[in-house]
């Protein structure tokens, strides 16, 4: 821990520079102008109340401060209720054991199963205590994943192994690349995984903003130096391998089954210890689980449209007639519905893209995207409802399955791309015949096609109620031309592995991590969830020797 005086609401004019904060942190403290400080910027918003004024507000942690070239005891200064003394946590992994590596076996070597955030940070933290982590992702590597995904939205061929939801970085490298999350986790591991995004190459600012975001531009180099990195610590990678069974005795795991996507051989290898950091959309491997025994259960997740928006629209409703150059505006909006349902956004991508985010043959799933600059026309977000069990049906797979049902529609609708359709179409159960003033920013093909066709009544039925409520927040939300695209399935797993409170499956030695297990929701959260997983194999490790 280190103890820092922790300074709050400290108030600057979006023209006003860097400098100007660093006077006012002297003033509130009681220091001359004179002064040095030593201090970090913890958190940056906007104060939009009193739109068109505008103010970015501060939270700095003061470490150290001198006046006339004296130390200065900064906590016997005195201060005002917006300052105090706050002790930081910095998260650090369990210690090396030495002898522990040295009789470090083939077999003991732990296995990562999937490289997107929650595998990747487990990866990142085994292959730094010295356990030279084993990692197999079906996809591919970024550059050549990103030629697959590209040759999809072009020409619409799928690769069905590597695509928006598989290969390197995990779906989370075809998103927007938020990092906000509402996980709370007094270890620190929230902040070490933002200082490790900036390590290996994000912006600091992703630090203190309050809605940080890296964008999937950026996001994609990250990953790679990630990568290079664990494989510098002794760690492997095979892309194009997925695990596609497993052996037991009676301590537990003792093998997997590998198959390269690429030509189908299968291999074994011998493993005890097996991090399971599946994506939410790696079906066959669920069902090989379920088939297999391991304990899952059916959970609740949500599904609907994507709405796209003029971002000039979103960015009005957030600054008003602000006078000064600020970033794309977001929004969050959520509406409880005469019918009982809640709908909501979900995933905003500000100056960002849908796009055709399928994995499987004949279905239409899609999802959306910005880059680091969020400088597209249009914002989109998904407006969703939440099903559960009693919608779908109790059966482990019977969530997938309702996902499956929708995205064949949504296929069937879009003539193999992404259906399309105007608001005001889609509230009359009517075929849209033309775009208004909203002209789509779609990675795919798409068409006019109507949506009540691909939802269940009442999933439509709320949206449009919603739609109608969201105006309480954001005037003009329900813009005739705005644009719908369909169908948003894949928000969250639709299934849950059951883990115990070693991390174990109900098979001792794999470990269920991350968002595809049920665990996490989104980017932050996956990556904390994966550092948990490696402190248990970690641990379980360290009692097989």
């Amino acid at each position: 821990m280190s103890k820092v005086l922790r300074v709050n609401q400290i108030k600057l004019r979006p023209d006003e520079k860097i400098d100007k904060l660093k006077k006012k942190v002297c003033h509130i403290l009681g220091l001359n102008n004179n002064a040095e400080i030593e201090f970090d910027i913890v958190k940056k918003s906007i104060d939009s109340r009193h739109k068109p004024d505008i103010f970015f507000v501060y939270s700095v942690d003061v470490k150290s401060a001198t006046a006339d070239g004296k130390n200065v005891d900064i906590f016997s200064l005195k201060y005002g209720q917006n300052v105090s003394v706050h002790e930081n946590i910095v998260y650090s992994f369990p210690e090396r054991n030495e002898t522990f590596l040295n009789n470090l076996t083939e077999e003991l070597r732990p296995v990562v199963v999937g490289f997107g955030p929650a595998g990747i940070f487990c990866a990142l933290k085994l292959a730094e205590s010295g356990l030279k982590p084993i990692i197999f992702e079906r996809g591919q590597c970024v550059d050549e994943r990103n030629n697959s995904v590209r040759t999809f939205w072009e020409k619409g061929e799928l690769d069905t192994e590597s695509n928006v939801q598989f290969g390197e970085g995990g779906a989370g490298t075809f998103s927007d690349g938020k990092l906000n999350t509402g996980v709370k986790d007094p270890g620190g591991r929230i902040r070490d995984v933002l200082y490790n995004f900036v390590k290996f190459g994000a912006d600091s600012s992703i630090l203190y903003n309050n809605k940080p975001h890296i964008g999937t531009d950026v996001l994609s180099d990250v990953v790679v130096n990630i990568r290079k990195y664990i494989c510098s610590l002794g760690g492997e990678i095979y892309f194009n391998h997925k695990v596609t069974g497993f052996t037991n005795d009676d301590k537990g795991l003792c093998s997997i089954q590998i198959t390269d996507t690429r030509n189908k051989r299968v291999s074994e290898r011998k493993c005890r210890a097996l991090c399971l950091a599946l994506g939410h959309s790696a079906r066959d491997t669920f069902g090989m689980l379920n088939d297999s025994g391991i304990s899952m259960a059916p959970k609740a997740f949500a599904v609907g449209l994507r709405l796209e928006h003029p971002q000039e629209l979103i960015n009005y409703n957030a600054y008003g007639d602000c006078i000064y150059e600020m970033p794309a505006a977001d929004y969050k909006v959520t509406h409880q519905c005469s019918n009982g349902r809640g709908v909501y956004s979900f995933c905003m991508c500000p100056g960002g893209y849908v796009v055709n985010a399928s994995s499987e043959n004949n279905r239409t799933a899609v999802n959306g995207m910005s880059y680091s600059k969020r400088d597209g026309r249009n914002a989109n977000s998904a407006i969703i409802v939440t099903v559960t069990p009693d919608d779908f049906g109790k059966g482990v797979m019977s969530g997938i399955d309702f996902q499956r049902e929708l995205e064949e529609r949504a296929y069937r609708e879009g003539k193999g791309g992404i259906p399309v359709q105007l608001v005001a179409d889609f509230k009359e159960n009517r075929l849209s015949t033309g775009f208004g003033r909203v002209q789509p920013h779609i990675k795919g093909e798409y068409t006019f096609g109507n949506l009540n066709k691909v939802l269940p009544p009442f999933i439509c039925q709320s949206i449009s109620e919603g739609l109608n409520g969201f105006n309480r927040y954001i005037k003009g939300f329900d813009m005739e031309d705005a644009v719908f695209s369909g169908v948003e399935s894949r928000t969250s797993s639709p299934v849950r592995i059951i883990r115990d409170e070693n991390g174990f499956s109900s098979l001792t030695g794999i470990f269920p991590c991350g968002e595809g297990a049920g665990y996490a929701g989104g980017i932050t959260s996956a990556a904390v969830d994966g550092i948990k997983v490696a402190e248990k194999i970690n641990d379980f490790l360290a009692q097989m020797m």
